[in-house]
């Protein structure tokens, strides 16, 4: 997968392919401008909200942004093609990074469905910034545990659990108390 600079450019290059300016997409995504210039020049992307809602705004799918082909068939990701990442920070003021985002199907073309590996880091942050999204998203804890905010209520995911839920909901996913992680994580986003 494209590094997390890629991707901020190939976002400006369908803003600038469009003709719309980063304050037109701001308006339209509910994002502030400076926001839009962060996503488009800056080393750390903001969490998948945000980016779901730059991909509505300019009227293209959330994988646009990820994709390396076009593949119309069935796409294989082998074990080995997962060590490549993209890494989203927790939208905190200091863009710290805590996930690293390995694409299952970023070859996949029109797809809905974004899977991901998600190798989270321990953070002893306790005051994450919720955000919520159309579609839906299932989680599978693959080792560690995981905490997940949801609108006003919290769930602990040991190994093994998993969970589903309308992504329109605030939510945030997380390691629990500092803890490192791993999740398989399928975002739906309608199109």
């Amino acid at each position: 997968m494209a590094s997390n600079k890629i991707v901020g450019l190939k976002i400006k290059s369908v803003r600038e392919s469009k003709k719309l300016t980063v304050e037109e997409i701001a308006e339209r995504s509910g994002l502030s401008k400076e926001q839009i210039i962060s996503i488009e020049s800056d080393q750390n992307l903001p969490s998948l909200g945000p980016l779901i809602k730059v991909a509505r705004a300019l009227g293209v799918r959330l994988g646009t942004f990820l994709d390396d082909n076009d593949e119309l068939g069935p796409v294989v990701c082998r074990a080995s093609e997962r060590a490549e990442s993209i890494s989203f920070s927790n939208d905190s003021a200091d863009a710290r990074k805590h996930m690293e985002y390995h694409s299952l199907a970023r070859q996949k073309a029109g797809r809905h469905m974004e899977p991901f590996i998600i190798d989270i880091q321990p953070s002893e942050e306790k005051n994450f910034k919720l955000s919520a999204h159309e579609g839906e998203e299932f989680i599978y804890v693959m080792n560690g545990e995981v905490e997940i905010d949801y609108g006003k209520q919290k769930y602990i995911l040991a190994e093994g659990d998993s969970i589903f839920y309308d992504s329109i909901v605030m939510h945030h996913v997380h390691g629990v108390a500092g803890k490192q992680a791993k999740i398989l994580a399928v975002v739906y986003i309608p199109f």
